[in-house]
């Protein structure tokens, strides 16, 4: 089973309607506040870049299998994110 991941932070436009759109098209996430979860966004910075919001797509059977979404680097807008994780889940 395959589970996503959101990065956000509080304040941030985007990340509000990103987290209204998976919402409203029952796409269950887990959300972690860049602020609360420091450690686990800096290891996905390290791999990607410190734009939000930003996901994972984790397989729980095989972790090394997850793989890590960030704006302007994977997608454009918040459509071709969730299509992507449509695409994923």
């Amino acid at each position: 089973m395959k589970q996503i991941v959101v990065f956000t932070m509080e304040g941030c436009p985007h990340c509000q309607e990103f987290k209204k759109i998976l919402t409203e098209n029952n796409v269950e996430y887990f959300n972690r506040d860049i602020h609360e979860h420091q450690e686990e966004y800096q290891l996905f910075q390290k791999v990607k870049n410190d734009l939000v919001p930003a996901f994972m797509v984790v397989d729980d059977e095989n972790t090394s299998e997850s793989e890590l979404f960030a704006p302007d680097q994977d997608y454009q807008t918040l459509e071709e994110a969730l299509n992507i994780i449509k695409q994923k889940i």
